[in-house]
């Protein structure tokens, strides 16, 4: 058996066919980092109250000031992210990113909505104040303006690719794919690039499983799927015409109404040719079903 060093200072015995898995992992897999792709973290506003708003709340500022609309989006929280998709909650960001550099003044209706939260809430300055027995904390100081998100997320164009949304932190997997423009929370991450209905796919199966079973976890058990964690998973290139046959697959399973039965032959097949492209066999394969069960 192989003995593997790990980073929580203990050994890890492999078995002779973890062996084999893992050997077959290594010369085939490419770093998802060195794919043409970018991942990030979702949005962080410091005051997710004030910034993240209903659809009512939205209808509202957009009815009193139409240029409102210029820095509304929707918003995905880790919460929404289902497997291969989404669902959508209604809510929208207030998107008033650093990096945008805007004038809170040109848009009337949402300076005076924010500031209903109080400047002392919205600043970014790490104060604490004590105002009739009640404690008042600030954001954590930054060099950015009181009506801006907390970090200045300077991709802000990617949210409007397609791309693979996913919880960051939690015990069940889900990879969402999105083609719609959602932005999200900081609960979340999200990949861009090429290859993404492929990929949504094998994040989704029992071998992306098997791929982050190592990713570090919570004092609960919680995985934390975070952009460290996913960007060294070794996942084979494929062919176009392999590239066009998960893409059909995807296709298919996005437009099946009841995902949670019509799915899994589909899912059967996926998980086979996955299996082929790592080039494992059978016993390989039934290992990996069963550890991820």
């Amino acid at each position: 058996m192989e003995n593997r060093f790990d980073n929580s200072a203990s050994w890890v015995i492999l078995s002779p066919i973890e062996q084999s898995i893992k050997r077959k992992i290594e010369s085939i897999g490419v770093p998802l980092k060195d794919w043409d792709i970018s991942i990030n973290y979702g949005i962080k506003t410091g005051f997710n109250e004030a910034f993240i708003i209903d659809g009512k709340k939205k209808a509202e500022l957009i009815s009193a000031d139409p240029k409102s609309a210029e820095i509304i989006r929707p918003i995905l929280r880790g919460r929404d992210i289902t497997r291969y998709s989404f669902e959508f909650a209604d809510l929208y960001i207030i998107a008033t990113f650093p990096s945008k550099m805007y004038n809170i003044d040109d848009y009337p209706a949402v300076k005076e909505y924010l500031l209903s939260f109080g400047m002392g809430r919205l600043e970014q300055t790490g104060k604490v104040y004590h105002l009739d027995g009640t404690t008042i904390k600030a954001r954590k100081k930054t060099t950015n303006k009181w009506f801006e998100t907390q970090d200045s997320i300077s991709y802000w164009d990617d949210f409007s690719r397609q791309k693979i949304v996913w919880k960051r932190v939690g015990s069940i997997l889900r990879f969402g794919y999105d083609n719609l423009g959602h932005y999200s929370l900081d609960s979340t991450c999200f990949l861009t690039g090429s290859h993404l209905k492929f990929l949504t796919l094998l994040l989704n199966s029992p071998m992306g499983k098997y791929l982050l079973k190592d990713s570090p976890r919570t004092g609960t058990g919680d995985l934390l799927v975070s952009v460290q964690a996913v960007e060294p998973i070794l996942i084979p290139q494929i062919s176009p015409e392999d590239e066009t046959i998960f893409d059909d697959y995807f296709d298919k399973i996005n437009n099946i109404t009841n995902h949670n039965e019509d799915i899994k032959d589909i899912e059967l097949i996926i998980n086979k040719r996955i299996y082929t492209l790592y080039h494992l066999n059978p016993d390989e394969s039934l290992y990996i079903d069963e550890f991820t069960l």
